[in-house]
């Protein structure tokens, strides 16, 4: 009778091999987090690059012949939307509601909103959404792919998936994007996970904190919207950041009731066009072409003018009201696409028009009031909010304003909308599921 080739070993170091060996579960999943932490960092490099240069050849071309939006925006809009529907319906939007509703039942999550066909049509269709200037971010985009990265990497490794994988791979994905891994963990914390499982701390912290570490090897420790040293007394403070809060709250409350409502009001000409998606893109195409081509300042990102702002440099006060606009229409869209990166844009904006409320006060301080305050009110994420403007600028010095006038901002923005907007679009993906 054959012997098992480990029945001369006993069996007390049998079990001990099953349970700390190379093969056990603990490994296993040692290996998907590094692993998929990794791929996510290097992955969320790549994107940034590939995004950038989109948006590079979109004013390029502009530069040559400033019409041409009026064309291609509004086509590349139908199109995209229709590519969209076709090959990947999950793709569509900002992702952070799709990663959201993947973390109700994650092994069902993994077949469809945060499938590998989901997340490579992501990537290359919101690369592609910038070369027509629709104004968008890769911040959102970057947390579905992330999540999706981790949770096959726990499937390929053979690991039993828990909402907490994606949790994971989204705040790997935010630390990588924004080369903030302090906002990564306060982003699991206060927008991905419902409920934060304390088994679940050490899972996010390694998978921040390795993707975080592949970006800063690989692009330098930059700071997103540059240095901003600027700061504000105590009595500055009192008066500016309360101010901005509601100011900037209530206007992002404005954004997520208008973005909510489109997607189920029975206002029968927004239905009907609702019913009629590739044109409803076509439309919100040429609102943005539109507004680009007048204004010469809403393509995009945002990112620019968001850091010019910041600088000092003046822009005209209707710009935060006309970026409003146009990230409004391309997020009703349907496109794939984040808001992170335009919110921030429309924030410094409101910060400008603070600004000039405010003279006598130090103007790069007062901006991220605007911006910290209308981001927490899209998002309605006031420490994630507070965390992304202080790394993304450096700007510990005012931890305290930013932090008040986001509170702040949360409050006001309750009175526009209830809802917070990533929740009430995942429960959309979750009942298409």
């Amino acid at each position: 009778m054959m012997r098992h080739p480990l029945s001369h070993i006993p069996r007390r170091y049998r079990i001990l091999m099953r349970r700390h060996g190379p093969e056990a579960l603990i490994w296993r999943r040692r290996i998907a987090i590094l692993g998929g932490a990794i791929a996510i960092g290097l992955i969320a490099l790549l994107f940034a690059a590939l995004a950038d240069r989109a948006n590079e050849l979109f004013h390029e071309m502009i530069e040559w012949r400033w019409w041409l939006p009026l064309i291609l925006t509004p086509a590349g809009f139908a199109a995209f939307v229709w590519l969209t529907l076709r090959f990947a319906p999950e793709a569509r939007g900002s992702g952070i509601p799709q990663v959201m509703a993947a973390t109700r039942d994650p092994g069902k999550g993994l077949d469809r909103l945060a499938s590998t066909r989901t997340a490579i049509t992501k990537f290359f269709l919101t690369i592609g959404t910038l070369l027509f200037g629709a104004s968008v971010g890769r911040e959102g985009p970057t947390v579905q792919i992330a999540a999706t990265i981790m949770g096959h990497a726990h499937r390929w490794m053979r690991i039993p998936l828990r909402s907490s994988v994606y949790i994971a791979g989204g705040a790997a994905g935010v630390a990588a994007a924004f080369n903030t891994p302090l906002a990564g963990v306060a982003f699991a914390i206060e927008e991905l996970a419902a409920a934060y499982e304390q088994r679940m701390t050490l899972l996010v912290m390694a998978a921040v904190l390795i993707a975080g570490m592949v970006s800063l090897g690989l692009a330098g420790d930059y700071v997103y919207f540059g240095e901003m040293r600027q700061t504000l007394s105590v009595g500055q403070a009192l008066f500016v950041a309360p101010v901005a809060g509601l100011i900037g709250g209530l206007a992002g409350g404005c954004f997520s009731r208008l973005m909510l409502s489109t997607g189920r009001t029975p206002f029968r000409p927004v239905a009907w066009l609702r019913s009629r998606p590739v044109l409803l893109a076509g439309i919100c195409g040429m609102t943005v072409a539109i507004l680009g081509v007048t204004t010469g300042l809403t393509w995009g990102t945002g990112y620019q003018t968001a850091h010019d702002v910041i600088a000092g440099d003046d822009i005209p006060l209707w710009f935060g009201a006309a970026k409003f606009l146009a990230t409004l229409a391309t997020a009703v869209s349907g496109l794939p696409g984040g808001i992170f990166a335009p919110s921030l844009s429309v924030g410094a904006g409101i910060g400008d028009v603070l600004r000039a409320i405010f003279p006598g006060y130090p103007p790069g301080a007062v901006v991220l009031l605007g911006m910290v305050a209308y981001f927490t009110g899209v998002v309605r994420a006031p420490l994630t909010a507070v965390i992304i403007i202080s790394e993304t600028t450096a700007s510990r010095g005012l931890m305290m304003p930013l932090l008040g006038a986001a509170l702040m901002g949360d409050f006001a923005a309750q009175f526009v909308s209830k809802e917070k907007l990533y929740h009430g679009l995942a429960q959309r993906f979750s009942a298409t599921r």
